[in-house]
């Protein structure tokens, strides 16, 4: 897809600037008609990513206001510059001063003094999220998807007193969409700190957690289960492979142990390894593991039994590392008599919640709720798997915004250290993928920010003369969410797509396509959203959608924007399956 950058005035963008920023109400003047007294410092110790900070900021000063801050090391400064303090510091405060901030410190100081500004965090990727905060608060810069960024023009720049700290509601962010997963200077500058995959790059790096469902990795059935069958789940008095792990033989916890050994020194960069439950509901129902789960409380106390001394191996070994596992469906109730190891990360899925209601609001979550409340009790370390999108079709309109930081606050509030957001992470161009996707990444640093304020800047900046006729869209998918509503993320065809919804939508999304008519980029984008009706249309009555169009329109789309249609069906499949 083609990167894109538009320009606005500086009228315009100032409503987007804080006040201590404004040019309106500055005394100082950081540029004039492309020209500039300053220079940008950096330390003589800089890290990788207060490198990138520094070029990052002054490439984005080129395009807003056409002029170059040149980038210097401390103390290789002009001298003029030091003694008039016409510097922006970046990593350190002015003349050579730096903040004792710990290396891992995402937060950040953006201050004014005199002339100079500073941009202080830490060192990995503190002052490189300042940087992008700075560019965001004063400038208007918006990064939305890794091909559309909003970059303002100004004629000036000024500042007055500017004084502002941040730091993120949570430590561990993972926006699992795949704007996020195939670019990692989108995460960077959107502050989303996990992925998939661990990775260093130029922005300080991708913290990740290491795999997921492992129990098959760790003692693969195609390897053990002709030998040793006894390894494996007993269901209905007959072991199988490839469903759970016998967790009471002692000679599965030895090979877990050791390849939990190996696994840890093969892949270095990870915070965190995996060792859970296969993705089934078959946990083993010999008798030695019954009496495990009867002595701790079902079949968590279990699990947590087994990957507890598996912790303990490790710890030695491995001090600075965890050791993760599921508390999910059959899993999901936490233990009686028995804690996770301090060495130990619960990543408790949100999985059979209804995602059109808040969960702090109970009612159909109050077991997910009530299980939330106990794990925080026990567990030192708690990781929320949470779940922003209908996996069975992704293209069906999934009205979940109103929960997405009440969610995100409750997670919070019971002290979770990270929050993996699973969404559309295999395929563009869902429904809203690339806006949810944003917005979650706003919200899991700051969920206090307003929902849909965040919606509605998107929209008007993303979509053009059309925005009013998506955010008509966007509002009545929204308004189909009612007290009585529940709304799983794994559903065919969900009764809430009404003929009367479906006929509305339709009508507001010909206007949209009208209003760009002729505009080859932004049809690109109302296609994207067109498509999410059309869908529908499809799904409900196929030849009908044959008669009136609605399916070689439908395959256009999808074949030219290349959207998948659930999780592992990629539009390929799609439209081998169903053209005729």
């Amino acid at each position: 897809m083609r990167r894109f950058a538009i320009v606005l005035s500086s009228a315009v963008a100032a409503l987007a600037t804080l006040c201590a920023c404004s040019s309106a109400m500055g005394k100082r003047t950081l540029f004039k008609n492309g020209k500039s007294d300053y220079v940008i410092v950096i330390p003589a110790d800089a890290s990788k990513s207060e490198e990138t900070a520094a070029r990052e900021l002054s490439d984005h000063l080129a395009q807003v206001g056409d002029v170059v801050l040149p980038v210097c090391t401390y103390p290789d400064v002009p001298g003029k510059n030091l003694s008039t303090g016409k510097c922006i510091y970046v990593g350190m405060s002015g003349n050579g001063a730096e903040e004792a901030r710990s290396e891992d410190d995402e937060g950040f100081t953006v201050r004014s003094a005199g002339n100079s500004i500073s941009i202080v965090g830490g060192k990995r990727r503190g002052t490189l999220y300042g940087v992008y905060s700075f560019l965001e608060k004063g400038f208007g810069v918006r990064w939305y998807t890794p091909w559309f960024t909003k970059v303002p023009s100004w004629d000036k720049w000024r500042f007055g007193k500017i004084e502002y700290s941040e730091s993120p509601a949570i430590q561990y962010r993972y926006v699992q969409y795949q704007s996020a997963e195939d670019h990692p200077d989108w995460c960077a500058r959107n502050r989303n700190n996990q992925l998939g995959t661990a990775q260093s790059n130029p922005y300080g790096g991708i913290e990740a957690y290491w795999k997921g469902h492992t129990f098959e990795y760790f003692v693969p059935s195609a390897k053990y289960f002709d030998s040793h069958p006894e390894y494996f789940s007993l269901n209905g008095g007959k072991r199988t492979p490839s469903r759970q792990l016998c967790l009471s033989n002692p000679e599965v916890l030895e090979i877990c142990k050791e390849g939990m050994k190996k696994a840890i020194a093969e892949n270095p960069g990870y915070w965190v390894y995996s060792l859970s439950q296969n993705d089934n509901v078959f946990p083993c129902e010999c008798d030695r593991c019954k009496e495990l789960e009867a002595r701790y409380g079902g079949h968590s106390g279990l699990l947590l039994w087994f990957v507890n001394q598996v912790a303990d191996v490790i710890k030695p070994l491995y001090p600075d590392k965890y050791i993760g596992t599921f508390a999910y469906q059959y899993t999901r109730k936490p233990p009686v008599g028995i804690i996770p190891r301090d060495n130990v990360v619960i990543r408790l899925c949100s999985f059979e919640c209804d995602f059109s209601h808040p969960i702090e609001n109970g009612g159909y979550n109050q077991t997910f709720l009530d299980d939330i409340k106990a794990w925080s009790e026990i567990a030192p370390h708690l990781f929320i798997w949470d779940y922003v999108v209908n996996f069975r079709q992704y293209l069906a309109p999934f009205p979940n915004f109103g929960v997405l930081a009440a969610n995100i606050k409750t997670f919070q509030k019971y002290h979770a250290i990270g929050i993996q957001e699973e969404g559309a992470y295999d395929s563009y161009c869902t429904a809203f993928g690339e806006m949810r996707a944003w917005v979650l990444a706003k919200l899991l640093w700051d969920p206090t920010l307003d929902t849909y304020s965040l919606v509605r800047e998107f929209i008007e900046d993303y979509y053009g003369v059309a925005a009013p006729y998506v955010q008509q869209y966007f509002d009545l998918c929204q308004g189909l969410v009612k007290d009585e509503t529940v709304m799983i993320c794994s559903i065919d065809n969900n009764p809430l797509y009404t003929e009367d919804f479906i006929a509305e939508a339709s009508e507001i999304l010909e206007n949209a396509r009208k209003a760009v008519e002729g505009d080859r980029e932004m049809t690109s984008r109302v296609d994207c959203v067109r498509a999410q009706v059309l869908y529908l249309k499809f799904e409900i009555d196929r030849a009908e959608a044959r008669k009136d169009g609605t399916e070689t329109e439908l395959f256009r789309i999808v074949s030219e924007q290349k959207i998948g249609l659930a999780e592992g069906y990629p539009a390929s499949e799609f439209l081998r399956i169903n053209k005729r």
